[in-house]
């Protein structure tokens, strides 16, 4: 076995037995001062239609399903709220294409998600990187999509392609990133939470799992979101980044006649194949702003535009997880189930941070959505 093979399963190994000790040392959200538990599902898209370069016929073909199915699919399911699920397409902004952005805009503005901004990239510098991000929000923000902050300037979620956030993956020669400076870059140009992770099997992979916590940056030093600040209550001024997790979990696989241990990462594809367990799994994870254990905020992911995913999800794993979810997890007594977007869930911690009660006035506490319009789809 390589070197480097063997250092990634030893690395693989610590990330599996701290996520089991942050499991077991996280107070369970059953035991709330409020006798109710408040869950924020949000799942997030690598959402890649030119993924594997198939030509334009087959990425629009696929952006055509997801207009044409998931507003059918969305409209069965409502949260405690009487919210639909929305989407957050974390689009590419280096597979560009306009008309698959005009048509997700026209999807989000519909009231079906929101889009915020994906970015694979290797080898660049400070310089590279922020002449890049400039010109993807600029032909974002020109396609009618993004929040803005309070100046008028764009307010964005990031996630970092191939999980290398802050030059935190270098494999067999190749660099995914370049830029140990990125969370600070991403921060100056107004990224208000990057949703990369988790990264299981992944160098990118943090040791600090299943939390929401603030990480600083470094220009000397990569992988600078290897810990940071949890977020807590009463704490509205924390430096760095927000980082939102999603759940890192083992558990017992019941797939084999031996059991053996697993990771549930979080991530909806037709190889990891949405099942009631799995919930039981994300809820335990108890991922938090510290003080509020009564509000839990489960983040997924998924690469839902390539075909095999695309099917699995639109036809069965979502409607699956939401039904489940509204049946099992939305009594209003013990549990209230909340659909949101990858900016309403930052705008839930940041007003949970500051004490807010009201949930409809957390949705969109300190950024505000898109405006919605009558979108033939």
């Amino acid at each position: 076995m390589a070197f480097s093979t063997l250092k990634q399963h030893l690395f693989n190994g610590e990330i599996a037995i701290r996520s089991l000790v942050s499991r077991y040392t996280h107070r369970s959200p059953r035991y709330s001062k409020s006798g109710v538990v408040d869950i924020f599902l949000c799942v997030v898209d690598h959402y890649e239609p030119q993924v594997g370069k198939p030509g334009r016929d087959i990425s629009r073909r696929r952006v055509n399903q997801w207009l044409d199915r998931y507003p059918q699919m969305a409209m069965q399911h409502r949260d405690f709220d009487g919210h639909v699920p929305p989407h957050s397409f974390f689009y590419p902004w280096d597979e560009y294409d306009a008309w698959e952005l005009d048509q997700l805009s026209a999807l989000c503005r519909a009231g079906y998600g929101e889009v915020d901004l994906h970015l694979h990239h290797c080898d660049d510098t400070e310089d590279s990187l922020i002449e890049k991000l400039s010109e993807g929000l600029k032909v974002f923000k020109s396609h009618g999509l993004l929040s803005q902050w309070s100046d008028g300037s764009p307010a964005w979620g990031f996630i970092h392609g191939n999980w290398a956030l802050a030059n935190s993956r270098f494999e067999n020669g190749h660099n995914f990133c370049g830029v140990n400076n990125e969370v600070a870059i991403l921060q100056q140009l107004g990224c208000y939470a990057d949703f990369t992770f988790p990264a299981w099997k992944q160098t990118a992979q943090p040791r600090q799992v299943n939390s929401i916590y603030y990480a600083l940056s470094s220009a000397d030093t990569p992988k600078s979101h290897d810990n940071g600040v949890v977020a807590r209550v009463g704490n509205t001024d924390t430096q760095g980044l927000l980082l939102v997790q999603g759940p890192l979990i083992p558990f017992a696989s019941k797939t084999r006649s031996i059991p053996r241990l697993a990771i549930d990462d979080g991530d909806i594809a037709a190889s990891r194949r949405y099942s009631p367990d799995r919930f039981d799994r994300w809820i335990h994870a108890g991922i938090c702003v510290q003080g509020r254990p009564d509000r839990v905020f489960i983040k997924l992911h998924s690469h839902g535009a390539h075909e095999s995913n695309l099917d699995v999800m639109l036809g069965e794993d979502l409607p699956a997880l939401y039904s489940d979810a509204q049946q099992r997890y939305n009594d209003g007594k013990n549990y209230r189930l909340h659909y949101v977007s990858a900016r309403e869930m930052f705008n839930i911690i940041k007003a949970t941070e500051a004490g807010i009660e009201d949930l409809e006035v957390c949705r969109n506490y300190l950024l505000g959505p898109l405006e919605r319009t009558a979108v033939q789809i």
